[in-house]
């Protein structure tokens, strides 16, 4: 029996800090884990800048409400019903990520959360756990899951080499480029064709 493990921003939504980048102007936000593979640096430089230009939470949250979903990703999701069950697991926050969550249905949501002061500055991130995508696999594994797991980012490779099929959706070059043995598509059709010939070959 198989279970998804999803990636959220980059796969199935925008990502926050680029569109956060957009209309603060503040270019440096517009780094992710797909430029940097430290998260713990990249994070606490994103704090930083936060503080330096008095950016609260309700300001961020002002942001991912306008985000839409990536074009054709409600399909996606929809066209999972049915044939296995999905889990979203992500390095955003559970302060960001309910107005998303709220357009996909509300599935599980491994994540992480933060710490904020009373007047809404983010104060510092917490971290579930260390390895905490690529231990959601092992734990549904140890459930007697097989996994098939998708991202599109550094910190996703982890999860997607622990997962029995691991998948890059719609990657950079340069994350390709570190990661040739990891399959690759580059549209959610392409998607639906991997995942249902993996689903198809294992059940026979």
């Amino acid at each position: 029996m198989y279970m998804l493990c999803c990636d959220l921003e980059g796969v199935l939504v925008p990502e926050v800090w680029i569109n956060v980048a957009r209309w603060t102007g503040i270019d440096e936000l517009k780094l992710t884990t797909r430029d940097i593979v430290d998260y713990n640096a990249l994070m606490k430089r994103r704090l930083e800048i936060l503080k330096q230009h008095g950016l609260t939470i309700n300001d961020i949250q002002k942001v991912i409400s306008l985000l839409e979903l990536m074009p054709g990703a409600l399909d996606f999701i929809n066209w999972l019903h049915g044939r296995v069950q999905m889990v979203v697991v992500s390095d955003t926050f559970r302060e960001f990520a309910d107005p998303l969550l709220e357009k996909i249905g509300w599935p599980v949501l491994f994540c992480h959360h933060l710490t904020i002061d009373k007047d809404g500055n983010i104060t510092d991130f917490n971290l579930r756990q260390t390895e905490a995508k690529k231990k959601v696999v092992e734990a549904l594994q140890n459930l007697n899951f097989k996994v098939i797991a998708i991202g599109d980012s550094y910190n996703d490779i982890t999860m997607l080499r622990q997962a029995e099929h691991g998948i890059l959706y719609r990657p950079p070059q340069n994350v390709i480029d570190d990661n040739q043995d990891i399959k690759v598509v580059a549209s959610y059709s392409q998607l639906k064709h991997l995942v249902s010939e993996i689903l198809e070959t294992n059940s026979l």
